[in-house]
C-alpha cells in the first residue's frame, strides 16, 4: 500500500481490488467504533454499485461491528423502475448488506413517498432527524458522487435530496457495470442525495476500483475543485479517504 494526499483528501493505493475493499472495510469498522464510543447510534449512508462489492463483503463478514446500533440510508435511486427490479439500489444493498446484518433501522428512498417530490421531502426530513456520521461512496466515470452528475452537481446545493436527470455517461456506466443490457433500459431520472448532504458526514470512505474510473480519479485528485468533476469536493473534506486499486490509480503520478 502507498498513501498520498491531495489537499485534505487521503489517497490509499493497494495491490489488488480485494485488498482495497478489505482495507476500506477495516477503516469503516474502526470509524463506526469511534462514533459509537461517543454516542448511542451511528448513522450511515451507503452507495449501491459493483465497485463497492469487496468492501461490503468484508463489512458483512466482520462479526465485531455492532450493527444493532447502526441506522442505514442509501444515496440514490432510479425513478420509474419496478420496485422489485434487481437494479434498484435499495434491492442491491439488501442483497449485499442491509438484510445480511441486524441493523437498527434501514431507510429506503423508494419507501419515502409516492412521488419524487414527496420522496425528496420526506427523506430530507429523515436526514435532518438522524444527522449522518459516515458515508461509504464511490466515484462515477464522469466524476459523479451519488447521482450528482456534472450538469446538476452543486457544491452549495440548498437541498438535501433532489430529483435529477442522468447524463449519458452516467447511464452508459450502468451498462458497463453489467446492470443493464443497453442504455435504452437505463432510467433517465433519479432521486439523489446532494453533495452537501453527503459532505455533512464526519467521515467519507470512497472506494473506486477499475480502469474505467482512472480518468475520473485523476480529475478528482489533480484537477480543479469544481462541479465539472463533482468528486473533487472530497479534497475539501478533512475526514475523506479514497481507496484505489492498480487500475483506478494508473493515471496518478
Amino acid at each position: 500500500m502507498r498513501e498520498e494526499k491531495y489537499d485534505q483528501l487521503k489517497v490509499k493505493v493497494y495491490g489488488s481490488r480485494r485488498e482495497m475493499g478489505q482495507a476500506a472495510a477495516a477503516d469503516v469498522a474502526a470509524a463506526i467504533g469511534q462514533i459509537l464510543a461517543e454516542k448511542e447510534e451511528c448513522n450511515m449512508i451507503f452507495a449501491a454499485a459493483p465497485s463497492q462489492n469487496e468492501m461490503l463483503e468484508a463489512l458483512r463478514e466482520n462479526r465485531n461491528i455492532p450493527w444493532e446500533r447502526v441506522r442505514a440510508f442509501h444515496m440514490d435511486e432510479y425513478c420509474g423502475l419496478d420496485p422489485k427490479a434487481s437494479q434498484c439500489f435499495g434491492n442491491f444493498l439488501d442483497r449485499t448488506l442491509f438484510m445480511q446484518v441486524n441493523m437498527r433501522a434501514r431507510y429506503y428512498l423508494r419507501e419515502a413517498g409516492k412521488t419524487p417530490e414527496e420522496i425528496c421531502r420526506n427523506y430530507s426530513d429523515l436526514l435532518r432527524q438522524y444527522p449522518v456520521d459516515i458515508v461509504c461512496l464511490g466515484i462515477g466515470e464522469n466524476g459523479h458522487i451519488a447521482f450528482n452528475d456534472p450538469p446538476v452537481a452543486d457544491f452549495k446545493d440548498a437541498e438535501l435530496v433532489k430529483l435529477v436527470k442522468l447524463d449519458e455517461v452516467c447511464r452508459m456506466q450502468q451498462v458497463h457495470d453489467g446492470c443493464f443490457a443497453s442504455i435504452d433500459q437505463v432510467p433517465v431520472c433519479a432521486v439523489t442525495l446532494t453533495i452537501p448532504a453527503l459532505c455533512a458526514a464526519r467521515y467519507m470512505f470512497c472506494v473506486v476500483p477499475a480502469a474505467t474510473k482512472a480518468r475520473a480519479v485523476r480529475a478528482a485528485c489533480t484537477g480543479p475543485v469544481e462541479e465539472s468533476c463533482p468528486a473533487s469536493v472530497l479534497r475539501r473534506h478533512p475526514g475523506a479517504a479514497l481507496y484505489l486499486d492498480p487500475d483506478s490509480s494508473s493515471l496518478l503520478e
